[in-house]
């Protein structure tokens, strides 16, 4: 069996980033070309020039967030496809709602790189259990499975007990879904007394995956990996058999930012994914998922090269209100780029009785009362509001990636 997809996945690092650099700027071309949105947005940027990470780190981030308001204002896809709506495959609805468009070609999404990593391979039958219906789960595991010359058995959502039949009576090898449902469609199983010894693989997406449960399905019989996809961008990082970690798609580019801002964080610090896709329908360019996660060291120990994410760590947007004001981590950022020094940082925000309290808890050497007073006067000026600072040693907050932690319940 082949260990890997394509010659991509386990080419040197420093030959990746030449070539995923040497294409950016002809994507940011192509956007700023085909794209009525990035034609407005980097009027000023000259595409010849994003040619390095520090170059791109300097474009404007565009925020998953914000699309809903965005497509409103310009339906129906803001002004961010290079593709007209007439051209596209298909449209989808995600939640809120925000549209996705699908344009053409094998494998659009990018999920065969993910289910080869599973297992999958030309032949095996996939039980598809991600719904067809308005969003786009169910169409981009297909795409990808016949990518790889993989039947499909359309199931979606629902009908557990027809589900748990059809595994008894097609044998497929493998699935694509939630994990969750991959265990409820077993347990039916095990209840009709019916045989689901084919299922011997599966590639999870769309909810947590914790050891748990991954120990529960394998007990099953079935090895479970995960997939980290999305409606916007498709494939941004999948699990191999060494389940250490998800391997950055070669498809993107990945950072991880402070929340809130546009400034790319060291490996280790946990911060939002900012995903650059090389998609010439929809060429999304420092797309804020709204996802935390952080930059693993090394490699993979399957041979993959690629960058790693540690996997989910919990959502980016931080904004909170606080006695009727609205707080943003690019303002509590703002306050401590005004004094150097500070290492971690983060605006705590509970209550006192009925009142809001915020406390700016910052890293620093030494304790300076001077320091907490410039501290003070600047998230008053910045944030509108007044707050208490309380000084801690390096190293002693924790990485989580919250600029705001809002504990008032």
């Amino acid at each position: 069996m082949a260990e890997f997809y394509d010659s991509l996945e386990t080419r040197p690092v420093e030959q990746r980033e030449a070539a995923q650099l040497a294409a950016l700027s002809a994507q940011v071309a192509h956007a700023k070309a085909k794209s009525p949105y990035y034609a407005a947005l980097l009027a000023t940027v000259e595409p010849g020039d994003v040619n390095s990470r520090a170059a791109l780190a300097k474009l404007p981030v565009t925020r998953k967030s914000d699309l809903i308001a965005l497509q409103q204002a310009n339906p129906p896809f803001a002004g961010l496809t290079a593709t007209p709506t007439g051209r596209l495959l298909r449209v989808f609805a995600s939640p809120g709602p925000i549209y996705d468009p699908e344009g053409g070609g094998k494998d659009w999404w990018r999920l065969a790189r993910a289910l080869f990593a599973a297992g999958f391979r030309s032949g095996d039958l996939m039980h598809n259990g991600f719904s067809y219906h308005f969003t786009p789960g169910g169409v981009m595991f297909e795409t990808g499975a016949h990518a790889l010359g993989c039947p499909v058995f359309p199931a979606g959502v629902g009908n557990t007990e027809q589900q748990a039949r059809a595994v008894a009576d097609l044998k497929p090898a493998g699935y694509g879904g939630t994990p969750s449902f991959l265990k409820t469609i077993l347990e039916k199983a095990e209840e009709l007394g019916l045989d689901h010894r084919s299922l011997t693989k599966a590639c999870v997406s769309g909810e947590a995956l914790p050891p748990a449960l991954r120990g529960s399905l394998r007990a099953q019989g079935v090895a479970v990996v995960q997939c980290y996809a999305s409606a916007d961008l498709g494939l941004i990082a999948y699990e191999s058999a060494a389940c250490d970690g998800l391997i950055v798609d070669e498809g993107v580019v990945v950072e991880i930012l402070r929340p809130g801002t546009g400034d790319p964080l060291s490996e280790g610090e946990v911060g939002e994914v900012v995903v650059t896709s090389f998609n010439a329908d929809y060429p999304l360019l420092r797309f804020a998922t709204g996802d935390l996660s952080a930059v693993m060291p090394g490699a993979s120990p399957c041979g993959r090269t690629n960058m790693r994410l540690k996997g989910w760590l919990g959502r980016a947007d931080q904004t909170t209100k606080v006695k009727g004001m609205f707080v943003h981590p690019r303002q509590v950022v703002e306050v401590v780029a005004r004094h150097p020094g500070i290492g971690r940082f983060r605006l705590v925000v509970e209550k006192d009785g009925e009142a809001d309290v915020m406390t700016l808890q910052v890293e620093v050497p030494v304790a300076d009362d001077g320091l907490a007073a410039r501290l003070r006067e600047s998230l008053q000026a910045v944030c509108k509001l007044k707050g208490q600072v309380a000084f801690h040693c390096p190293g002693s907050l924790p990485n989580d990636g919250k600029v705001i932690d809002d504990r008032r319940g």
